[in-house]
C-alpha cells in the first residue's frame, strides 16, 4: 500500500527535526524517517569515546524559540555526545515530533514523476511513499568511508568506523588498539582512550594543526549568564562569517607585529575555534599572512611535544598546507598523549597502509603492526555522499549520483537542476557543507525551504526547480569566491580530495554565513530568481 504525503523529511538530526516541525506548522501532511533507531542524526551515530561539540553549547542550539533555548542547561562549555543526544531528545519531546518519525528506515530509492510533479520514495522496509516534496536532511558528514583498505574482513578482532561505533561501547582494558586517522574525530578518540588501553598505535598520514580546548563545567551562574544573552546571540550569529557568536575582529595591515602576536595569543587562550574563525580574515586569502599564523600555531604545538621525531610526524611543516585551510580540530591534551610510554605515532605518509591482515595493519614496507582492535577514523564522503548513495532519479531519467560523479553542482546548496521539489540541507555549495556552526546554518536553510514551500502552495504552483541559467549563476559565484581563497588550493575533504575520482570543487560556500543568508534573501526578493515555479500542465510541457 502506498502512503501519500505532502512532504517526506529524510533524517531526524538537527536539520530534520526542525524541518519536520516547521512543515507541520504549515499544516502539511508531513512525516520523517531515519535509518537510526532514534533521533539525533550525527549525534546518534557518532558515539565513539570522546565525541563532543567543538562549538560552544550556548551557540549550538535552536534560536527560533527562546523558551526552548532557556529551558535546557548545558553542563559544560563543550558538551559531550551523551548530553547532546539527551538535548535532541528534549527538543523532540518538547515539540512532540516522535509521533511523525519512522525509525530504522532508510530511503533506498526516489523517483520523480513528471506527470504528477510528485516523488515516489521506497524504503529499506519495503514502504512506498508518494510525496509532493522530498526534503533531504541527511547530513554533510553521514556517509562514512567504511571499506577503506583491502583485507578488512580478514582482521581477527573488532574493526569499525567511528561513525558506526558499537552502541554498547568497548572495554579497552589490556588491549592493543590501532587508530587510523588523526582528523577531528581521531583526535577525540586518541586523547580519550590513551589512558585506557594497554598499547595504542596511531597511524598518522596527514599532520594536523590543532588548538587546545578550554572546557570548564557550567554552574547556575554561568548558565544564567549565557541564557541572558539569548537576544544578542540570536541577532548576531546568523550574520557572522561562520555562524558563531564571534567574527573576524582585526585587520592584519592595521596592526604592528607585536599587536598581531598579541591578538593571536588572546584568541589561542580563548580555548575555542576563535583563532581560526574570529581573528584575521586575511589568513584565508593572503599566503604571507597565513604563513605567519601557521608559524604561530606550529610553535605552540612544537613546544608541547618537544621530541623532534614526534614533531616531524604530528606537526605540519612549511610546504605542507597552511593553518585553517583544512578543518581545525580542538583537543584536550591530545599532543601529550604521545608522550605516554604506551602510545606510538606511526607515520604512514611515506610508508602507507597497504592492507589489513588478520594480525593487524600492514604497511608498504611489509611491516605488520599487531593490534587487537582497529578504530577507523578515516572520514566521510562529505557533502554529496549521503544523497549519492540513494538511487535518486529526477526529470528525463537524470540520476543524482551520476550527475555528481561528473560535477558537484547545486543551486544555493538547496536544490539541483533536473530534480524538482527535491530540497537539500547540508549539501554542497552552501556554508553548511563545512564552514559553519551547524545549528546556525541548518536553521537558516530549513527556514528558507519552509518559506519556499509555503510560497509555492500559496500561489497554486506544483513544482519548483532551479533553471539551468540559475544554477550556472550560483556555481559561477561559488567558484569565484572559492578560488579567491587558499581553501581551494589545498587538498582535503573540503574539496573532495579524500575520495579518489570525486570531482574537485570546494564543497562549502566560502563567502561567509552572513553573506550566504543575504544571497538567499535576495533570491526570494527577486521572485526566486534562480528558480522556476510551475503548475502541473506547465511542468508536463517543459
Amino acid at each position: 500500500m502506498t502512503k501519500r504525503l505532502d512532504a517526506l523529511v529524510v533524517g531526524a538530526g538537527v536539520a530534520g527535526l526542525y524541518q519536520l516541525h516547521q512543515l507541520r506548522e504549515l499544516g502539511l501532511n508531513v512525516e520523517a524517517c531515519d535509518a537510526a533507531s532514534d533521533v539525533g542524526g550525527t549525534w546518534y551515530w557518532n558515539r565513539y569515546p570522546g565525541a563532543k561539540f567543538d562549538s560552544e553549547g550556548f551557540i549550538y542550539q535552536y534560536l527560533f524559540d527562546e523558551k526552548l533555548y532557556k529551558d535546557w542547561t548545558w553542563s559544560e562549555r563543550f558538551p559531550s555526545q551523551p548530553e547532546i543526544e539527551r538535548w535532541l531528545h528534549y527538543v523532540t519531546d518538547r515539540l512532540d515530533l516522535r509521533k511523525d518519525i519512522t525509525f530504522d528506515t532508510a530511503v533506498t530509492k526516489a523517483t520523480y514523476n513528471e506527470s504528477t510533479c510528485r516523488w515516489t520514495v521506497e524504503t529499506s522496509k519495503g514502504d512506498v511513499i508518494d510525496t509532493r516534496f522530498f526534503v533531504s536532511c541527511t547530513g554533510m558528514l553521514s556517509a562514512p568511508l567504511e571499506d577503506r583498505f583491502p583485507g578488512q574482513s580478514s582482521f581477527k578482532g573488532p574493526i569499525f568506523h567511528t561513525a558506526r561505533y558499537p552502541k554498547e561501547g568497548m572495554d579497552y582494558t589490556g588491549k592493543r588498539v590501532g587508530v587510523i586517522g588523526t582528523g577531528a574525530t581521531g583526535i577525540q578518540v586518541i586523547q580519550t582512550i590513551a589512558s585506557q588501553v594497554d598499547q595504542l598505535k596511531v597511524f598518522v598520514r596527514t599532520p594536523q594543526y590543532v588548538l587546545p580546548m578550554t572546557n570548564p563545567k557550567l554552574g547556575p551562574k554561568e548558565a544564567n549568564a549565557y541564557k541572558a544573552r539569548f537576544d544578542a546571540v540570536a541577532g548576531n550569529a546568523p550574520h557572522t562569517f561562520c555562524g558563531f557568536d564571534y567574527d573576524f575582529s582585526h585587520v592584519w595591515a592595521d596592526l604592528s607585529p607585536e599587536e598581531r602576536t598579541a591578538a593571536l595569543e588572546d584568541a589561542y587562550q580563548h580555548g575555542s575555534l576563535k583563532l581560526w574563525l574570529g581573528v584575521f580574515a586575511e589568513m584565508f586569502f593572503d599566503e604571507d599572512v597565513n604563513a605567519e599564523v601557521s608559524s604561530f600555531v606550529r610553535a605552540k604545538m612544537e613546544a608541547r611535544l618537544k621530541d623532534r621525531k614526534l614533531i616531524d610526524v604530528l606537526v605540519p611543516q612549511e610546504g605542507d598546507y597552511g593553518f585553517g585551510t583544512h578543518r581545525v580540530p580542538l583537543e584536550s591534551n591530545y599532543l601529550e598523549a604521545y608522550l605516554r610510554d604506551n602510545v606510538e605515532a606511526v607515520g604512514v605518509r611515506n610508508n602507507p597502509i597497504t592492507e589489513i591482515v588478520p594480525e593487524g595493519v600492514k604497511l608498504a614496507d611489509g611491516t605488520v603492526h599487531e593490534v587487537d582492535v582497529i578504530v577507523m577514523a578515516v572520514g566521510f564522503d562529505a557533502g554529496s555522499g549521503a544523497l549519492s548513495r540513494i538511487d535518486i532519479t529526477g526529470r528525463d531519467g537524470m540520476k543524482l549520483g551520476e550527475e555528481w560523479s561528473k560535477e558537484i553542482r547545486t543551486t544555493l546548496g538547496m536544490q539541483k537542476y533536473g530534480f524538482p521539489n527535491l530540497f537539500m540541507t547540508g549539501a554542497p555549495l552552501a556554508p553548511s557543507a563545512a564552514l559553519c556552526n551547524m545549528t546556525t546554518c541548518l536553521q537558516q536553510q530549513t527556514e528558507w525551504i519552509t518559506e519556499c514551500i509555503a510560497e509555492l502552495v500559496k500561489n497554486g504552483h506544483d513544482a519548483i526547480e532551479p533553471t539551468l541559467d540559475g544554477e550556472d549563476t550560483w556555481v559561477r559565484h561559488h567558484d569565484e569566491v572559492a578560488n579567491a581563497t587558499l581553501l581551494s588550493k589545498t587538498d582535503s575533504w573540503y574539496n573532495g580530495g579524500n575520495i579518489e575520482g570525486k570531482p574537485k570543487r570546494l564543497l562549502s560556500y566560502a563567502g561567509g554565513v552572513g553573506t550566504y543568508r543575504q544571497k538567499c534573501e535576495e533570491v526570494v526578493q527577486e521572485g526566486y530568481s534562480l528558480f522556476r515555479m510551475s503548475k502541473l500542465e506547465e511542468s508536463a510541457l517543459a
